[in-house]
């Protein structure tokens, strides 16, 4: 009874007490504020505290714990087993000594560093400081991230920044490729290696090399600055500012860059190139270079398709487009508003559609559309075409221009119906010497157009010279077939067949009016004299303007090539699928 009346007195002497103090502070408002602020004080300081403490290195496991300031001044001894924490980051070593006043680890033996599952470093040797949040492993290591393993000497981790590096030579395995270089950094945000010195990319189907390389793991995207070559068995590429898909083959190139095929060589401000596709684009300032068939295209936008099995193979040109072909030591320049060239060498065909335009030395022509094949070395003119061969003007519905195969020169010419061949007089004024009919054949002799015959509804009026000459007269003919012979590209003589009626007239009997056979125009305003005149004022519009499109790109070629929209939303584009094996879950016993 006394022991429960004991305790029931200090109860009670305890809540008059409380009740008191209680009082006391609803009467003194002073005295309650300094309370309040106290509180305050109090819990600010245990979660400054608690903070401070959270920063510091936790030792979670040692089988054994040695403390020898002789040996090892300043530092606390674990051996075996041993789990340290810190911020995130856990290392396991076998042996670690802790010095505690600067927050420092030093780890011994199959140390291992991770951080979540971003990064998991393994090594012989690792030191990690937590005031800064710095781990530096050496001896063997080995560094892990999602996509990719390290292997190199040395590597420091820098939480904080939360970039891994390296100085001393380094393997990187990442899917199919395998990554070698001198120094390089991981930014593990963003999933990317930047590397900077002797960096070679090697994968079953291509080999990268260059000296500034950023690639991104999670994609094999890979960003190359100054001098770079991707090799293939297919091609060699060279650039100085680009980007290659190591996953997809894929290539986007804008500096200084060029590819290489067996025979072909393609160079342009931006080029496009896709392994898989056999496919490559470019746009401004393109040249291909084809070796094999003697022939360089070039224009503003082009585009190439291969096929490795056949070697067949079609180029597409547009924007002052323009085929050059070496013939006997001449060059044929050929525009059109497209041009499509196909094909293998022994049956090549270039077509050539809209206001097609060609010229060499000693021949030019215009027509509607083109169609050339190196099989039959037969060259068609659709649609208005006309021909000037040196002083010669021809025109007619279709024009067939035929080589030979064996001395691979110009043999002969059709014109098929209304066919109309005219010369102006080098002597008169306004002279012009005219061969028309149905059809017209002609036959070149080194290049020079030596004979012709025109068959069926011809007729001619000629200008006759003597030896000194002196005008003759003017000759009109009327007959089944006309032949007429070439000197140096200049009508000789004019002979009629069959049914044949000529008269000569002296110049005063014969008017001008009559001088002129039906149909006769005169086009030697149009007539192409030089290779820079082939292109229309609409195609040197379209050069203006892809002169200063590669102006403006010059400077954004001359730093590394902005980061791609899908290599930035690869992961949202490509999330990995969820993983729903169920795991044991293991319980672990706290020592």
């Amino acid at each position: 009874m006394d022991h429960i009346k004991n305790k029931t007195d200090k109860k009670n002497l305890i809540i008059n007490r409380i009740s008191s103090f209680y009082l006391n502070l609803t009467q003194n408002k002073f005295i309650l504020k300094k309370v309040y602020f106290f509180i305050t004080f109090l819990v600010v300081s245990i979660s400054f505290s608690y903070a401070q403490e959270k920063k510091k290195i936790i030792i979670e496991n040692s089988d054994f714990i040695d403390m020898n300031q002789t040996e090892i001044p300043g530092a606390i001894v674990f051996t075996g087993n041993v789990r340290v924490l810190h911020n995130g980051v856990k290392i396991n070593c076998n042996k670690a000594y802790h010095f505690k006043d600067e927050e420092y680890i030093k780890a011994f033996g199959n140390v291992q560093i991770n951080q979540g599952d971003t990064i998991f470093l393994n090594s012989r040797y690792a030191e990690y400081d937590a005031k800064i949040e710095l781990a530096y492993a050496t001896g063997e290591v080995s560094m892990r991230s999602p996509e990719s393993t390290l292997v190199t000497d040395t590597v420091y981790f820098d939480k904080k920044n939360q970039q891994a590096f390296y100085n001393s030579f380094g393997t990187i395995h990442n899917k199919e490729n395998t990554l070698k270089s001198k120094s390089g950094r991981y930014y593990v945000d963003q999933k990317k290696y930047k590397f900077t010195t002797a960096v070679t990319v090697t994968n079953p189907k291509s080999t990268i090399k260059t000296n500034h390389l950023d690639f991104y793991e999670n994609s094999g995207h890979a960003y190359v600055f100054g001098p770079s070559t991707i090799t293939s068995k297919e091609n060699v590429i060279y650039t100085e500012n680009g980007f290659y898909d190591t996953t997809n083959d894929v290539g986007k190139l804008t500096k200084n860059s060029k590819i290489t095929y067996d025979n072909k060589i393609i160079v342009g401000d931006d080029l496009y190139y896709d392994r898989k596709k056999n496919y490559s684009r470019g746009i401004n300032n393109v040249k291909i270079t084809d070796t094999v068939n003697k022939v360089i295209a070039t224009g503003h936008f082009a585009e190439l398709y291969r096929n490795i099995e056949t070697k067949k193979d079609s180029m597409i040109l547009t924007k002052k487009a323009l085929v050059k072909t070496l013939v006997e030591k001449d060059t044929m320049f050929m525009h059109g508003k497209k041009i499509i060239v196909s094909g293998p060498k022994e049956n090549r065909i270039i077509r050539a559609f809209n206001n097609v335009r060609f010229f060499k030395s000693d021949m030019s022509g215009k027509c509607d559309s083109l169609h050339s094949s190196t099989k039959n070395e037969l060259t068609q003119l659709i649609g208005k075409p006309i021909l000037w061969n040196n002083d010669n003007q021809m025109t007619g519905d279709v024009m067939h221009l035929i080589g030979n195969n064996k001395t691979e020169q110009l043999d002969s010419l059709k014109v098929l119906n209304n066919a109309f061949i005219i010369e102006k007089d080098s002597l008169s004024l306004n002279g012009y010497n005219q061969i028309k009919g149905q059809n017209l054949y002609g036959k070149f002799v080194d290049q020079k157009l030596k004979e012709i015959d025109v068959i069926k509804n011809a007729e001619s009026i000629y200008y006759i010279y003597n030896d000194k000459n002196e005008f003759v007269g003017i000759r009109k003919s009327v007959c089944s077939r006309i032949n007429a012979e070439m000197i140096e590209n200049k009508i000789e003589t004019i002979t009629g067949f069959n049914n044949a009626e000529s008269n000569i007239y002296p110049e005063e009997e014969f008017p001008e009016n009559a001088r002129k056979l039906r149909g006769f125009v005169w086009r030697g305003d149009e007539r192409i004299l030089t290779k820079e005149a082939i292109f229309p004022e609409e195609e040197l519009a379209l050069d203006e303007k892809a002169k200063s499109e590669s102006k403006k790109k010059a400077t954004k070629a001359e730093k590394p090539m902005e980061i791609l929209k899908e290599t930035l939303e690869y992961d949202k584009k490509n999330p990995k699928p969820k993983d729903t094996t169920v795991k044991p879950v293991k319980s672990e016993k706290v020592k």
